[in-house]
């Protein structure tokens, strides 16, 4: 891959992505509009407003009182500006209450992708070199009933089992309270906090590479590079890692960048079983409350971060397999 291309496949793909994120900006804002109840009767009754003035007030300060379209173009200039509005609940700019859940989000992403990437890989990798084995059939069958498994229920057995039963590791939150405020010590105390919630987001995906990896890895050991490399009389390892390995990769790499959003939902669930204060739990707040602000602000940095995401995959791809040349 030229790193000359480089930046101008970034810039045609950001650009290829405004329509798209234009796209989910309106039929999100669309939805939202056609649901039921206002976060205007929300906040008044949990501010106890009553007052007729005062609500109409309300109303012209969040632009209520003009019509559906005028609204959506006002809420498309602002996101154009930076601005994504104000959030009533945590008295705060709704960016700026995204932005503080979201490096916790990302860090639990981010744990769980590369978790799941690391065991479904090897474990696809190792299935496949023993095809037709009994420690095949054990990784497939393990990978089979960590797909089957919602990660919900997943994540409530392992806080029983290690948490409650073992108790090696702590039920939830992000760091312990009154604990260590930082260096080494709090980064070992976020790391505890991690582990289980990252278990119970990863091992569904690595379940999942598991099997595309094993069936990728077949079929690039039947290749006849693979055959030129064993005539040449390279070692299992190298021809194992270096060829198949490296070709097998490729629907891996997809996948993965076709299920970012994916993983930022299930991400959503993990949050609320381990209480992680990431932005799951505030959009899961910001729906129950009606906090439609927030709740539009999240979906729009969400879509972004998974056509981010696809960019760098697509990048990776061509790395991988310098055959590749995207326009």
């Amino acid at each position: 891959m030229r790193r000359s291309a480089v930046p101008r496949i970034i810039l045609r793909r950001l650009v290829a992505a405004v329509p798209l994120l234009l796209g989910v900006i309106v039929i999100n804002f669309c939805l939202i509009q056609a649901a039921p109840g206002s976060f205007m009767d929300v906040m008044t009754s949990d501010s106890q407003v009553t007052d007729p003035a005062m609500i109409d007030h309300l109303r012209q300060v969040y632009g209520l009182d003009k019509p559906a379209w005028m609204q959506l173009l006002h809420y498309v200039w602002s996101i154009v500006q930076g601005d994504f509005g104000y959030s009533y609940r945590q008295n705060q700019p709704v960016l700026d209450a995204i932005l503080e859940r979201a490096p916790a989000t990302l860090l639990l992403m981010v744990s769980g992708l590369a978790l799941a990437a690391v065991i479904g890989i090897t474990a696809g990798i190792l299935a496949s070199l023993a095809v037709g084995t009994v420690w095949d059939s054990v990784i497939t069958g393990i990978a089979l009933l960590c797909f089957a498994a919602p990660s919900f229920w997943l994540g409530l057995m392992l806080i029983v089992l290690f948490a409650v039963k073992l108790e090696w590791l702590p039920v939830g939150g992000l760091q312990t309270i009154g604990g260590p405020d930082g260096g080494g010590g709090m980064v070992l105390d976020v790391a505890r906090h991690l582990v289980l919630p990252a278990l119970s987001l990863g091992l569904f995906y690595a379940a999942f590479y598991t099997r595309v990896m094993r069936a990728s890895m077949l079929d690039a050991l039947r290749m006849d590079f693979v055959r030129t490399a064993r005539a040449k009389g390279l070692g299992r390892a190298r021809i194992v890692l270096a060829y198949a390995a490296r070709n097998a990769l490729l629907p891996v790499v997809t996948i993965l960048g076709l299920q970012m959003g994916t993983v930022l939902a299930g991400s959503i669930t993990i949050e609320t079983v381990f209480g992680w204060p990431g932005i799951g739990l505030l959009l899961l707040d910001s729906v129950m409350s009606r906090n439609y602000p927030v709740v539009l602000g999240i979906l729009v940095l969400s879509a972004t971060l998974v056509v981010l995401a696809n960019i760098a995959v697509d990048l990776l791809y061509m790395r991988l397999d310098p055959r590749i040349v995207l326009r």
